[in-house]
Parts: structure tokens; sequence; C-alpha cells
């Protein structure tokens, strides 16, 4: 029985060490999605396809850890080639003139079991705010190949129009063509950097 509780504990303690450190981004296992209430009646939903993103884990349960992440907006996808134009234009996100969104955290606290609140500043065109995202740690693991990967789920709301993407129409009852709120969900893998 000692022996068995004993190995119990090197198994742990050999996976809770793995969280410190650098972490990069694994993006063939992460997605990037939002969706946005449109004609009032229903949603339509998008992802980007191109983003990055890294932590800094000073502890094994990524409790205060930093995190940067950026999202290239030339990469939205809608599944509606005039709509994803009509995005990447000065309507909406200019992508022109500024390819790039970016999140720096400021803060990222565990709440209770694998439940995070993270914040941080948010970057969209030339408007800098801070935003708020609830997260849930999925774990960490030592993959088929030797590879150490975190799992994380983090999701928000923000006001579009806070960031200067103030495209707006009615309908004829009244209605907002686009609704003003987005919802944002990131789910991320990322693996932890090694050497």
């Amino acid at each position: 029985m000692k022996k068995l509780v004993l190995l119990s504990a090197l198994a742990l303690a050999s996976v809770t060490s793995f969280a410190q450190g650098k972490w990069n981004l694994d993006r063939s296992h992460s997605s990037v999605k939002f969706n946005v209430q449109h004609l009032v009646i229903s949603e339509v939903d998008g992802t980007f396809k191109i983003f990055d993103g890294s932590v800094n884990a000073p502890t094994a349960d990524f409790n205060n850890a930093t995190i940067n992440f950026n999202v290239d907006v030339n990469s939205i996808n809608t599944d509606e080639e005039k709509r994803d134009a009509h995005l990447k234009s000065d309507d909406f996100f200019n992508a022109e003139k500024y390819p790039k969104m970016t999140f720096i955290s400021t803060s990222f606290k565990k709440v209770s079991g694998n439940k995070y609140a993270l914040e941080g500043n948010l970057t969209i065109r030339d408007v800098t705010k801070k935003v708020k995202f609830a997260v849930v740690y999925g774990g960490t693991v030592k993959d088929p190949w030797g590879n150490v990967k975190a799992g994380f789920k983090a999701t928000g709301k923000i006001n579009r129009k806070d960031f200067g993407l103030k495209w707006g129409a009615m309908t004829e009852a009244g209605g907002a063509v686009v609704g003003d709120e987005v919802e944002m969900e990131i789910r991320v893998e990322f693996a932890q950097q090694k050497g």
C-alpha cells in the first residue's frame, strides 16, 4: 500500500512539475471562434484561421501565468467570401491598416478547481481595452511522442463598437442587422518548450 501511495505521489509530482516554464501554442489543436447576432433572429459564427500565442507559467498550476496572444485579422472566415471581405474593410477591422489583434494578460488567477479568471488588454484596430475571460483548465499530460501539453478553453464577450467596428444597418422592424455584442470561444493547446 505504501508503495502504491509513493508511486502515485511521484506520478503526480512529475506531471505538476511540467507546468512551470514557457509554453508555445500548438495551433493544429487550437481554435479561435466567435459569433454575433444577425437580424436579431439568429447568429452567425466565424473563425480566425491564423493565430499564435505563448504562456509563461511560474507555478505548477498556472496560477499567475502571463499570456500573449495574437490573431491575423486577414484569416477571418465566416464561410461567405463577400461577408469576409466586408469584415476586413474599414467598416469593421480595416485589416490592411491593422492586420493583427493582440491580447496581453494582466492577471490570470485560479478561482476554484480548474476554473480561472483571465484579464488583459485587447487591441483591435488602434483601440486597446481591458477585457475578461472565464477559463477552464483541461489539464496537463504527456503525449505519445514525449511532448508535454496543457489545454484551456476561454470564453468572453466584447462590444465590437468599443473597438471601432462601428458599421451598422437596421431592418425594417428597427432591429440591428449585426449585433454589437460578440461572443468569443478560444480553445487552445500549449506545448511546453523543451530545453
